[in-house]
């Protein structure tokens, strides 16, 4: 698929259904993350795959948007291990973060599995449940499967402001 169809027409999936995702498509996806640039190549993220039941139900403990999805990646970084910007007030470990699940989101979606950005949960509350290394902290969770018959983008998903109001010439 051609990069401008992928960002156009993957959306939030909110329903999933049981087909598993196969091995070695997960790792093609993963392999997208591995590649992802971060400040000063620290490669700070670190990416776990839920899959076991009792990993997704402490995912389910903490949030009601998994929707079926029968895998989550749980997308951390280590904070000791960060760019910190000039100035001292801002490091890398989100915005790295961040652009290491876009790059998850955006080949599962070229690989043709469906996905769904998850920030409503407490990273504290699923960090301390899932027992992760003290030095890292949860970004966000996405959600991966095959979409349910009858998934599709919700209502609003194509609305966007038009680039006038999203961008500045300076």
């Amino acid at each position: 698929m051609e990069f401008k169809d992928v960002v156009r027409e993957r959306y939030s999936c909110k329903k999933y259904s049981s087909r598993p995702v196969e091995a070695k498509v997960l790792e093609t996806i993963l392999e997208a993350a591995r590649l992802a640039p971060t400040a000063k190549n620290l490669q700070e993220q670190h990416v776990y795959v839920a899959k076991s039941e009792t990993a997704l139900a402490h995912i389910d403990a903490v949030t009601h948007s998994r929707y079926g999805a029968p895998v989550v990646l749980v997308v951390a970084f280590d904070k000791t291990n960060v760019y910190t910007y000039p100035g001292g007030k801002r490091d890398s470990g989100i915005e790295d973060a961040t652009i290491v699940a876009t790059h998850l989101m955006l080949a599962a979606a070229d690989a043709g599995v469906d996905s769904c950005w998850v920030n409503s949960f407490d990273p504290e509350v699923l960090h301390s449940l899932l027992g992760l290394p003290e030095n890292e902290e949860i970004l966000m969770l996405l959600d991966l499967g095959y979409a349910a018959e009858g998934a599709g983008p919700l209502p609003n998903h194509f609305s966007r402001k038009s680039l006038s109001e999203t961008v500045t010439e300076i």
